[in-house]
């Protein structure tokens, strides 16, 4: 019984933790806060670029792509996350700022601080990851990274027939092997 209690207390702790993670970054208003983000999509990118120099290609042939830094926290069977990113559309060159939460199942321990950068072949994704926002999945990977040592498993994986993900790590220690559901949701206060 008190074992249980523990281990309720600790994984309440962990999604506290965890959703400290779903705030946008640190800024004094909302333009110093989508500064921030632009940031994060630029080095990102130029990250991408530098691992996988066909991604650029196919990015500028997509209908959009969107840019996430997230941070994951597995600990037994509970996956736990949450982050922040923006959608560009190449068409109209509008972007969109939003936000996200994950959670999964499966055996796993250990935390990452890493970028997902989605990749979209046709306008009915495109749209409804912004409308509805909602991907499902398996996960499984082995991350150990500090800044610029070590590295993980990683490259472009077809999420639907439509939708393609990069994963960057930059930094974690993680093994895990998970069912997740992430949902993407608009920020308002980004998007006035």
């Amino acid at each position: 019984m008190k074992r249980s209690i523990k281990l309720l207390l600790l994984l309440a702790f962990l999604a506290l933790l965890t959703s400290g993670c779903v705030t946008i970054p640190k800024g004094d208003n909302a333009q110093d806060k989508r500064e921030v983000i632009q940031q994060m999509k630029n080095d990102t990118l130029s990250d991408l670029y530098s691992l996988h120099p066909q991604s650029k290609d196919r990015l500028q042939r997509a209908v959009g792509y969107a840019v996430f830094s997230n941070v994951g926290l597995n600990f037994y069977l509970v996956t736990l996350g949450g982050g922040w990113g923006v959608t560009h559309d190449n068409k109209s060159n509008q972007e969109l700022y939003m936000k996200m939460v994950y959670g999964g199942i499966g055996p796993g321990m250990g935390i990452k601080d890493f970028r997902g950068i989605f990749v979209f072949k046709s306008i009915e994704s495109f749209t409804d990851f912004k409308e509805k926002g909602w991907i499902t999945g398996l996960a499984g990977d082995i991350v150990a990274k500090s800044e610029a040592k070590g590295g993980g498993a990683g490259g472009a994986i077809s999420v639907s027939p439509d939708i393609d993900l990069y994963q960057l790590t930059k930094n974690g220690l993680a093994i895990q092997a998970t069912i997740q559901g992430s949902k993407y949701y608009q920020d308002k206060e980004l998007n006035q």
